[in-house]
């Protein structure tokens, strides 16, 4: 154990947990089991999370369902909310006591605990409007959201007046918090995708500007509203919304992804001269990167726009207490694709 620490002693504890000791579909009876683990130990610049609120994404459900897991039985969950009881003894961004919330690294053991280990590079100030559950919905989808359009785009704030973004996916958890941040930091049009009349209803309470189907032929309903992108957020269905992405999008564009199609012929870009680019939240914790802190700031950033009533809640329904039982309806809605906004649960009781 860590000696060098701060804080109240729950490392020395026993805690409960839910994990899964092999890959598999969510329909298998041992696809998620609740056991007891030794708290985790803190490297210099840990803090020791107690677990109050979580949240389900895809990663989530691609993970269980197709990655070995970290050690015997591996713990899942990226988003979270809690208490800091216990710091590293290199931390210096907060100390015990502190309400945080934060997305995790996919290469340590997850959220789905009594308590949590985690960077405090990658954590920020839990939004004092929300509660914890409420709060540990907006984490990881944020920081996808902020690094797509500030980074993987490189639009700079308060810039793109007479240029526009379609988001496509834009129901889903990445996509509400993409279209407020759009909104709310530059001056570029929205045009976000839906199918559904309560997913076309959600995009425009996010503030988009035009709601479009991605059921039908995203060309001809842009030709119709008279509007050509600069930029490209495909959020999810790549592979079958990439040819009309090359079709619709101005010369010089650019295109951001974070799903994962088979196969991409980006040489059809080349005609317009197109940017790719794919966002990957996790990969500046996976790889230690010397900016780590940037999302440690984007996330107190973020907060303090939800507490301001600048940015608002995406999640849409609370399954209730972390159980497997819980856990598992959440995995099934997220695989159903039909998830608007996002779900959370309150953490163990």
């Amino acid at each position: 154990m860590e000696h060098n620490v701060r804080g109240a002693k729950e490392s020395d504890c026993r805690m409960k947990a839910i994990g899964y000791k092999q890959p598999g579909p969510i329909d298998a009876a041992d696809s998620l089991i609740e056991f007891e683990a030794e708290a985790p130990e803190l490297r210099p610049r840990d803090l020791l999370v107690e677990v109050r609120g979580v949240s389900v994404n895809p990663v989530d459900t691609k993970v269980r369902g197709g990655r070995p897991p970290i050690g015997d039985i591996g713990i899942m969950g990226y988003d979270a909310a809690g208490v800091v009881r216990q710091v590293g003894g290199d931390v210096r961004l907060f100390q015990p006591g502190d309400e945080v919330f934060y997305a995790g690294d996919i290469t340590r053991l997850g959220t789905n605990a009594q308590f949590h280990a985690v960077d405090e590079r990658i954590v920020g100030k839990k939004p004092k409007s929300l509660g914890y559950a409420e709060a540990a919905g907006m984490p990881l989808t944020s920081i996808t959201a902020w690094e797509l359009l500030f980074d993987s785009l490189g639009i700079k704030e308060g810039e793109g007046q007479g240029d526009c973004i379609l988001v496509i996916g834009g129901a889903g958890g990445v996509g509400s918090i993409l279209i407020q941040l759009v909104q709310k930091l530059t001056e570029l049009t929205v045009i976000a995708t839906a199918s559904r009349p309560e997913t076309i209803a959600w995009v425009k309470k996010m503030g988009a500007d035009h709601a479009i189907n991605h059921r039908e032929s995203l060309i001809d309903q842009l030709k119709a509203i008279g509007l050509q992108p600069r930029y490209v957020a495909s959020l999810t269905g790549t592979d079958g919304h990439f040819p009309a992405i090359i079709e619709l999008i101005k010369p010089r564009g650019h295109v951001a992804f974070i799903d994962d199609p088979e196969a991409l012929d980006i040489k059809v870009g080349k005609a317009k001269a197109l940017n790719f680019s794919w966002e990957f939240m996790f990969a500046r914790s996976m790889f230690a990167m010397d900016d780590m802190e940037v999302q440690h700031q984007l996330l107190n950033r973020v907060s303090e726009m939800l507490d301001a009533g600048e940015l608002i809640s995406t999640v849409n329904d609370n399954l209730g207490e972390l159980s497997v039982e819980t856990l598992k309806a959440a995995h099934v809605a997220q695989e159903s694709g039909r998830v608007i906004g996002k779900n959370v649960l309150d953490g163990f009781q």
